[in-house]
């Protein structure tokens, strides 16, 4: 059985999910990645907690937000993402809402929330138009120069098109994280700091934890639902049996529960399936 190949410490690179929650826990880092993406200054980074994880309610969706930071009254969510998936759009929806419900305090106003920039760093072009940068914002469709003034912004960077990124920083941010391959003061500095990361004992020894832990669980995941997929597959065989048997009109409703392990409940519910069938 195959089971999910996880890097070695040494193959991690700034775009492994792991690595770049680890790489922007360095608040000078994370504050010159946001100026780069944004092209705005931040005068000071909080923590409001790595790897954020919101849920509104025991029952609804939880959320895992990568990089969660504030700076005076902006707050970022920051996600690296390797893989192309069609749900970001609406990926962003959600977590908007839940960044909303964690700012809006219970009796507070709603112009006490902050604005709010979603990001999304992505290895793969996630609107396929060739773009190296996708942003958005409410506007008007009726007059495009009216926005809603919601304070919100959605940004996908796209670092398979970093060559299309007229500014020089980004273009050089993009490339690093498309290429692996540092070329300017910015990029060389998270390559010298990654590669400090790896020879750290404590990352290494926390990395090879998760990823044992991961493998533990999808390992047995993986058991649980063959296991099951073969329970489903012998009760779907169990129930062939019987209607052929009912179709004989040789054994009792309760003979044939009996011989194919079937609640008689079960046998009834075929048995009128099949006379339903036959009066039509």
């Amino acid at each position: 059985m195959k089971v999910k190949h996880f890097k070695t410490v040494d193959e991690l690179t700034f775009s492994d999910d792991y690595m770049f929650g680890e790489i922007m826990k360095d608040p000078d880092i994370c504050a010159h990645v946001i100026e780069v993406l944004l092209k705005i200054k931040v005068e000071k980074i909080e923590y409001l907690e790595r790897q954020k994880i919101f849920k509104e309610s025991y029952d609804s969706k939880g959320v895992r937000f990568d990089v969660y930071v504030k700076d005076s009254d902006r707050v970022f969510d920051i996600e690296i993402q390797c893989r192309t998936v069609s749900d970001l759009p609406k990926r962003t929806r959600y977590y908007q809402s839940m960044i909303d419900m964690d700012n809006l305090l219970k009796g507070e106003t709603y112009d006490s929330l902050p604005e709010s920039f979603i990001i999304f760093i992505c290895k793969k072009d996630p609107f396929s138009l060739k773009l190296p940068q996708y942003t958005f914002r409410n506007r008007c469709i009726e007059d495009k120069t009216l926005f809603l003034g919601d304070k919100t912004t959605k940004v996908f960077y796209n670092a398979e098109s970093y060559g299309g990124a007229e500014d020089g920083e980004l273009r050089a941010f993009l490339k690093f994280v498309a290429e692996n391959q540092a070329e300017d003061e910015f990029t060389r500095a998270l390559e010298s700091h990654i590669f400090e990361t790896i020879r750290s004992e404590t990352f290494r020894r926390e990395y090879m934890e998760m990823t044992l832990r991961e493998h533990d669980l999808l390992y047995w995941g993986k058991q649980e639902g063959l296991e099951e997929g073969r329970t489903e597959g012998a009760s779907q065989k169990a129930v062939e049996a019987a209607e052929n048997l009912l179709k004989l009109n040789l054994l009792s409703y309760e003979q044939i529960a009996q011989v194919q392990g079937l609640p008689l409940e079960k046998v009834q519910e075929i048995a009128e399936k099949i006379q339903v069938n036959q009066d039509l």
